[in-house]
């Protein structure tokens, strides 16, 4: 028998039955649901690494769970769900159970002739951690061993009994068509910024009769993330909004509004926690988390397994959702002081006018007006990995013809918005403002337009009034998505002084929107003859 590269394993015979050595395994055993000869393969195979190595898996009950609700069949024996989703903390045996769940479809009770195994990650190096972990318990269990070829150098698995076969996919390749899965694990969707793999994936599973696709991660940051839609899919599942029994969700996350430092709150998301999870090692991660505000970030995320940006952000994500109520209707807004901003774009970037309208208390209401090239939506949307297109469809991006801002249209919506809310301030960037100012004189609109820096003495008031609005919750949004994108996507440069401006240079994705705010809260905040805001700003 000849090698196959480096770190090859000797090629095995191909055989159309189980070597003769074989014996029945005790799955085989009669009566057994589909799920429970699952649990049974995966206890039989062994712990290669810590302190329970050399043992053989015990699966805890909240295991078993995911198994049992995953497996569940109709009453001919087929497997009801195709996509599984399995959300958790780290360090909570995610890989150990995604390496056994993996050999169960190649070799074990749910293997199929030919089978398509696949391990996808990130990265190739991270999909290769199933991998490792699948050669290391192929190697200790002499029937596994004795049937499957690992090709080490290429991170391949063939089982020559049943002619299935196992590989490992990562994003950060083009994705790979031509492919007919019957088992996928998706291991941290979470940190995949686009999903072109995952959508590559699952339209092939569609060449099998019961396909499985199986991801096992933490949350992602951010709302338009894959791994956060699957999970607020599960959630409306779970709330009965819809009904599909093809789709499972266990999700273990801590509340936001619970204590992020207390045993019970860690518990929520960490079922492992006291058993093969360190509680000393939690203990001290929270520490860390209570002393430096990025590491509480982490903290959150990563240990507790709540959707939070684990960067240093300017805007607290949950703080902003809290501040999604409804804004009031249009003719509830008019009479009220209303002050704009805009930050008007480059030739293919976003474009934003934002409107703040005063009211009782200090409160803000905001409506945002926000523009993209029409006939660039789809680079737009590759690059920014932003649901570009479907916010158009549904009226809240608007768009210039063509491919290019066009500075007509945003002094169009200017000179309409003026006239319906009589605009007291608009505070604009001095970029580009000839050419909106040349074309608000051509329809004969007078508005007063406020120069607005970007630097940090303009700005630092503006971003300090948003960030109270925000922790207050004086400020209504309506959870516009795109305002959204750019609240969550903003990080604050601050000067030695302490003086802080939004960075467009730091900020991960498109911050204009978030920037037109504060120039409107900025200029919102300047006393002026007729009114003076700063009375109404608690």
């Amino acid at each position: 028998m000849g090698m196959r590269g480096i770190n090859a394993t000797p090629k095995k015979r191909s055989s159309a039955a189980p070597p003769a050595s074989s014996e029945p395994h005790p799955w085989d055993a009669p009566g057994l649901s589909r799920a429970e000869r699952v649990i049974r393969f995966v206890e039989t195979l062994p712990c290669t690494a810590g302190p329970l190595a050399g043992t053989t898996l015990k699966l805890r009950p909240w295991q078993k769970r995911f198994i049992k609700a995953v497996y569940r069949t109709d009453k001919a024996g087929h497997r009801l769900v195709r996509t599984a989703v399995l959300s958790v903390a780290r360090k909570c045996g995610k890989t150990q159970l995604a390496a056994a769940l993996c050999l169960c479809a190649l070799s074990g009770p749910e293997a199929e002739p030919r089978g398509e195994c696949y391990a996808v990650a990130c990265t190739r190096f991270q999909a290769g951690r199933v991998f490792n972990e699948m050669v290391a318990i192929i190697t200790k269990t002499p029937w596994l061993n004795e049937r499957i070829n690992i090709v080490r150098f290429r991170k391949e698995l063939e089982d020559t009994v049943n002619g299935s076969t196992f590989d490992v996919l990562s994003a950060d390749v083009a994705p790979v068509h031509g492919l007919s899965p019957s088992f996928v694990c998706y291991d941290e969707l979470a940190q995949v910024p686009s999903r072109a793999l995952y959508d590559a994936l699952g339209t092939a599973l569609g060449g099998r009769a019961q396909p499985l696709m199986l991801i096992i991660s933490t949350q992602a940051s951010r709302d338009e993330a894959p791994m956060s839609e699957l999970v607020d899919y599960g959630l409306r599942i779970e709330r009965g909004e819809i009904v599909d029994p093809s789709f499972h969700l266990t999700l273990y996350t801590a509340p936001m509004g619970d204590d992020p430092w207390k045993l019970a709150t860690w518990k929520k998301a960490n079922p492992a926690l006291g058993d093969f999870r360190s509680l000393e090692d939690v203990k001290r991660l929270a520490l860390q988390g209570q002393r430096m505000p990025s590491a509480e970030m982490s903290f959150r995320g990563l240990i507790l397994n709540q959707r939070v940006d684990m960067t240093a952000q300017f805007i607290n994500a949950a703080a902003w959702k809290l501040c999604g109520e409804p804004v009031p209707n249009n003719g509830e807004l008019k009479g009220r002081p209303c002050y704009a901003g805009l930050d008007l774009a480059a030739s293919k970037d976003m474009t934003a006018l934002i409107l703040a309208f005063s009211g009782k208390d200090g409160e803000f209401d905001i409506v945002p007006y926000c523009w993209l090239p029409g006939e660039t939506l789809q680079e737009a949307e590759d690059r920014d990995h932003m649901h570009y297109q479907l916010w158009a469809r549904q009226g809240r991006l608007l768009t210039f013809p063509g491919r290019t801002t066009d500075p007509k249209a945003v002094a169009l919506k200017v000179a309409e918005l003026h006239g319906t809310y009589n605009i007291q301030a608009l505070a604009y960037d001095r970029w580009r403002i000839e050419d909106i100012k040349r074309e608000l004189d051509a329809i004969g609109c007078s508005i007063n337009l406020v120069p607005f820096g970007q630097g940090f003495r303009d700005q630092s008031p503006a971003v300090d009034l948003l960030e109270r609005l925000v922790e207050e919750g004086k400020l209504r949004h309506n959870n516009h998505p795109v305002l959204a994108m750019a609240a969550v996507n903003a990080k604050a440069e601050v000067d030695s002084a302490g003086n802080r401006k939004l960075s467009k240079r730091k900020s991960v994705g498109r911050i204009d929107p978030l920037v037109a705010l504060c120039m409107a809260l900025g200029v919102a905040a300047r006393p002026a003859p007729a009114f003076d805001p700063l009375s109404m700003i608690g």
